[in-house]
Order: C-alpha cells, then sequence, then structure tokens
C-alpha cells in the first residue's frame, strides 16, 4: 500500500525559495533557500555581511527581495527579535512584553521571562541601556511562544546563567526556530540543522552546529578539487585546438563553444570570502611580573564588590574574567590593570608595559569618523604596523574590508564591521598587555578563530572579560569567577584552566564539601578515624596511581575513535546513502563522548588529590 508523501512529512510552515536580493554590484543573496518544518532548530551562519539578517528578516518579512518566492503558512505565528525595539507607546517594560501576547497565550508567562531575563517589568523602557532593551525584547518574542521564532544574537549582552538558561528554554520550545549567534557552545546546544549562507547561495546540513566547521571544510575542499579538474579540463581543450589534426583543418564549432562555457565558469568562480590575517605587533618585552595585587578590596555604598583579593599576573598569562551581569568583573579588571583605585589592598603594575583595551561597548569609536582616519589617527594614508609602513587601504584588505570602504563614515558598518575595525586598530600597536571587554560580541565564526589564534600565540598578557565558553576554553590559562555563582558576595577565585575547567573543580569541591559535612555528621570517634585514615596513607592507592597514570591514554584512544567517526560522517551524502550507518556511528559518537567526560572528570579529581597529598 502506497501512503501519500504528507503522511510521513509535514509541510513546511516557512519557505523561501531562490531568493535575490542586490544594492548593485555583487549580488548579496543570489538564489538563496530556506524551508523551516514544525519542531526545527535551525542555526543560520555565514561570515559577516554574508546576508544571514537580511535574510532573516525577509523571512520575518520585515524585509522584501526582489525576486524569489516566500511563503509563510497562513496560521502560522511568527516572531521577530528586534535589534533596535521601539518603546514609544509603552510606560512599562512589561507592558511592552505583554504587547506581543496573543489571544490565549499565558499572561503570567511574561513575568517568568522578566524575572528569568533579570527584569522586573517595571523598568522605565526608554531609560534601558542596550543590553536591557535586548532583555526585553526577547521575553516579548518568548512569551507567546509561536510557531516559528526568528532570532539574531540572542546571547548579546547575556551573562552565562541567563545564556544557560536560555538554551534550556529554546531547548524544550516547540516553537519551530532560526537562529544567528557568534557563540560556538550555544548553537551546539540549541540548533538540530544548519544552513550555511555562502557568497549569496544556501547549502543546508540536517544536522546540529557541532558538525558544521568538518562538513564545511570537506565542501570547499571539493569545490576546489572541481575547479582544479576545470582547469585542466580547459588545459587539455586549448591544446587539442592549437594542435589537433581535426582543428587543423576545421575547427569544431561544438567543442569550441564547451571551451568558451568552461572558461565562463573557470574565471566567474567566486571562491570563499577571504580570512582575516593579522597578528599583533611586537612590543618591547614587559617585565616577568605584569600585575600584583595584594588583598584588593571594593565596596559601593553598603555592597560589597571585590572582598580582599590577591593574585600575580605572569608574562604570557591569559586570564578570564566570568559572573553574572552586575557582579563586579568590570570594576575588579579596572582595579587590576590601575584604572581604578581599590577602598584598601595595593596593586603593582610590571615595568615596560604597553596596554591596548578592546571596549565591548565600542566606546573609542567616533561614528562619524572615516575608517581610513580611525586606523591612521588622521595621519594621511599610511600606518606604521610592526615598524613597517603601510597604505591604509592594503591593511583594511586583511580585515575584509574593500578600498572603497575607507572613506566610509563608521555608523553605516554592521557591529561585526565594527569590532573587526577596532581589532584592526590594536593590532596595528605595539602592545604587550591585551585587555578585551566582550571582544567576542558581532563577530563571526572565521574572525573568532582568528582572534582566537591571536590571543593563544601573543607573547604578552592577555585579561579578557567574556560570556563565550567555547572562547574561554580555546585561550585561558586560569578563570577568575565569583565563589559563589549565583549570588555573588564579593569573593572571587582563580581556577586553573578554562571554562569547563572551572566546573570541574567547583563540582570537584562541593563534593568534597558534603563529604566533611557527612563525616561531621558521624559519631566523634568514627569522624576521626574517619579523618586520620588518609594522613597516615599519605599517598595514593595503586588503583588510583593506575587510573591516574592510564587514564590520559585512554582519552587520547576514545578522542581518535571519535574523529574517526566524525570524518565518516562529515560525508553530506552518507544520510541518504546509508541511513542506518550514520545513525549507529552517530549513536556510537554519543557514547564516547560520555565515557570521555567521565573519564576527563575522574582524571582531574585523582589529579587534585594527588596534588593535595603530595602538598
Amino acid at each position: 500500500m502506497i501512503f501519500p508523501e504528507s503522511d510521513f512529512w509535514p509541510p513546511p510552515i516557512l519557505k523561501l525559495d531562490n531568493i535575490f536580493l542586490s544594492f548593485g554590484g555583487t549580488p548579496l543573496l543570489a538564489g538563496a533557500n530556506l524551508q523551516v518544518e514544525p519542531g526545527d532548530k535551525i542555526c543560520l551562519v555565514g561570515r559577516n555581511g554574508s546576508g544571514k539578517s537580511t535574510l532573516l528578516k525577509i523571512a520575518a518579512g520585515i524585509a522584501e527581495a526582489q525576486s524569489g518566492e516566500v511563503f509563510r503558512h497562513p496560521s502560522s505565528t511568527v516572531r521577530y527579535l528586534e535589534q533596535a525595539p521601539d518603546f514609544a507607546a509603552f510606560k512599562t517594560v512589561q507592558a511592552y512584553a505583554e504587547a506581543g501576547l496573543g489571544p490565549g497565550d499565558d499572561p503570567y508567562r511574561v513575568a517568568y521571562l522578566l524575572s528569568h531575563l533579570g527584569l522586573t517589568g517595571e523598568e522605565d523602557p526608554n531609560s534601558l541601556s542596550g543590553g536591557e532593551a535586548r532583555r526585553a525584547a526577547l521575553a516579548r518574542v518568548l512569551a507567546p511562544e509561536p510557531d516559528i521564532l526568528l532570532l539574531g544574537e540572542p546571547t548579546n549582552h547575556l551573562d552565562l546563567p541567563t545564556i544557560e538558561w536560555l538554551e534550556g528554554e529554546l531547548q524544550k520550545s516547540r516553537s519551530a526556530l532560526v537562529l544567528i549567534s557568534h557563540d560556538r557552545r550555544f548553537l551546539e546546544k540549541v540548533s538540530t540543522a544548519t544552513v550555511w549562507l555562502d557568497r549569496g547561495t544556501s547549502r543546508r546540513l540536517d544536522r546540529g552546529f557541532g558538525h558544521f566547521e568538518a562538513w564545511r571544510d570537506q565542501v570547499l575542499e571539493a569545490e576546489e578539487l572541481e575547479q582544479h579538474k576545470l582547469g585542466k579540463a580547459i588545459e587539455r581543450e586549448e591544446h587539442w585546438l592549437r594542435y589537433g589534426v581535426t582543428a587543423r583543418r576545421k575547427r569544431n564549432m561544438r567543442r569550441l563553444g564547451e571551451l568558451q562555457t568552461m572558461r565562463s565558469q573557470y574565471r566567474g568562480h567566486k571562491g570563499p570570502q577571504g580570512t582575516v590575517q593579522a597578528t599583533a605587533s611586537d612590543a618591547q618585552e614587559s617585565g616577568k611580573l605584569v600585575i600584583e595585587a595584594e588583598k584588593i578590596k571594593k565596596t559601593f555604598g553598603d555592597r560589597l564588590i571585590v572582598a580582599p583579593f590577591s593574585i600575580r599576573v605572569h608574562r604570557g598569562d591569559c586570564i578570564g574574567l566570568v559572573g553574572p551581569n552586575g557582579a563586579g568583573k568590570t570594576t575588579l579588571l579596572k582595579m587590576l590593570t590601575g584604572q581604578l583605585s581599590p577602598d584598601s589592598g595595593t596593586v603593582k603594575l610590571g615595568t615596560n608595559l604597553e596596554i591596548a583595551t578592546l571596549d565591548q561597548k565600542r566606546e573609542d569609536l567616533n561614528p562619524e569618523d572615516t575608517l581610513a582616519n580611525y586606523l591612521t589617527d588622521g595621519r594621511g594614508e599610511n600606518l606604521l604596523v610592526n615598524g613597517e609602513q603601510r597604505h591604509v587601504t592594503g591593511y583594511m584588505k586583511e580585515f575584509l574590508f574593500q578600498p572603497e570602504q575607507a572613506r566610509t563614515p563608521i555608523k553605516n558598518l554592521s557591529g561585526g564591521e565594527r569590532a573587526r575595525l577596532m581589532l584592526a586598530r590594536i593590532l596595528s600597536r605595539p602592545t604587550n598587555l591585551l585587555i578585551l571587554d566582550e571582544p567576542t560580541n558581532d563577530l563571526d565564526i572565521e574572525t573568532l578563530d582568528l582572534l582566537q589564534e591571536i590571543v593563544v600565540g601573543f607573547p604578552g598578557t592577555v585579561i579578557l572579560v567574556s560570556h563565550d565558553r567555547d572562547f574561554l576554553d580555546r585561550t585561558v590559562t586560569s578563570t577568575i569567577a565569583p565563589a559563589v555563582p549565583d549570588a555573588p558576595d564579593g569573593r572571587w577565585i582563580e581556577y586553573a584552566g578554562g571554562y569547563s575547567d572551572m566546573l570541574a573543580q567547583r563540582k570537584g569541591a562541593m563534593e568534597e564539601r558534603r563529604k566533611a559535612e557527612k563525616a561531621a555528621e558521624k559519631p566523634k570517634g568514627e569522624a576521626t578515624q574517619a579523618s586520620e585514615a588518609p594522613k597516615a596513607k599519605g599517598k595514593l592507592s595503586f588503583k588510583q596511581k593506575f587510573a591516574l597514570d592510564n587514564l590520559p591514554k585512554e582519552m587520547a584512544k576514545a578522542e581518535a575513535e571519535i574523529a574517526k567517526r566524525e570524518e565518516k560522517m562529515a560525508d553530506p551524502n552518507l544520510f541518504t546513502k546509508d541511513p542506518a550507518a550514520f545513525n549507529k556511528l552517530a549513536a556510537e559518537m554519543e557514547k564516547l563522548r560520555d565515557s570521555l567526560t567521565t573519564m576527563e572528570e575522574e582524571w582531574l579529581e585523582l589529579e587534585m588529590l594527588r596534588e593535595e597529598l603530595e602538598g
């Protein structure tokens, strides 16, 4: 018996087909497609300026394509996250958020969302900061639980606890989702499909963002191979035209036409947009000790922002600062860099420091200034980079700006382009201490990769504030976080490693505390015996030592097995050709990742125990 296809595949609730849009010159969108079915969780990825936000606006009905078809199911509700919300008609944030509700929607959901987003609802909408306005807009679009949610950079200005809460909300939401974000970890956790917008067209991978980069690289390699084959085919045809026996008698017009077509394809092919190529300018080496803070303390009114805190920062360290909004990260950063004096305690800065700062509010930018004037400080057409005179347009190209943008006012740039411009200026100046406050905001994945490479390879010292967990894990050597994450009380602790390492160490410390509390509840004699046993032993057991020595080998094996399966699953045709094999590989990889996580946690606990016993 043959069943209609509709019994198995629900019709799309949103479909954009062959979308074309150009503002003159190279088209922004040239045949882009987007199809959304109920329950889809799609991340839309691509370079800054590739048209992601424009495609999202076309999907929302805010912008129009010059050609192509747009279908929205008549009964479907759509909500689009506004980048610049209009609060003119509302007296409170609660009134603004409730205006997004439809008939039958739960009004109590607005209060729930506002509280988790750090708002009371009684705020005057016209006096909100940029981050508060974004959170109010987020509450408005989430409240009605629409059929389709269109979200552009929803994590900007959110702190880590709120980002993790939002992940959970979107994972359990019944709404279909199309999402743009620079936050890798957020995309990996939320998305189940990926649409890649590249050179005006779109490609779809029916898997989450975690599999995107391997698939993208494979697509680009295949494309490069096809271009190479086409070039060779052109060479063969040109040789035939010049030297073939038949060619000397009479030209074969069909083959000549095919050659012209191949030449046109070869010349008209545009490779992927260039990558940013940059390194930080060398400065005189700083002293070995960069910052020494001894018992620094800061209060504002009755509130303790930084309890007595001490740290020594050495040349080559990369330190991350994390914590909820309002915990005092910026205050602590300013004290460590000498911009703010502590109420008590001392801060000593090392010798030969040349500091460069990337501010999260981009306050260093004058909107009326031009790109060239900003990069050269108004000193003509050239700037000095690593002791070498560079023309400003040539330097701009390294950061993916076109020469014609040199005279463009900064106010015309997107958020990602502004971040890239500030990065270009910072990297052109000699520095040995980089201060990065939310550096990942608005950056595309490729520029994030560049920034990561710059930070990791930077010979000086880096202190950065970030809510991007993946970026922290890939760059920092230690992490400073509030002692009490949910209710900061001014106490800060430095943990070795990145964000994930910090979480593991916190977990281990909490387990140790629970064990100590249980031991304290036992009868006195039993507790004394239990507490004295480890001291008498003074070393790891044979089983613990064996595990500590062998776990790294087992972890390396698990990582190799995961890499093998990822390579097989990167084949874009595997799911179509053999879905059973694809599902088997996915299940095996999930099991291997769980096993790897368990081994990593066990190794970390044993390593901490070893250090404690030896110390």
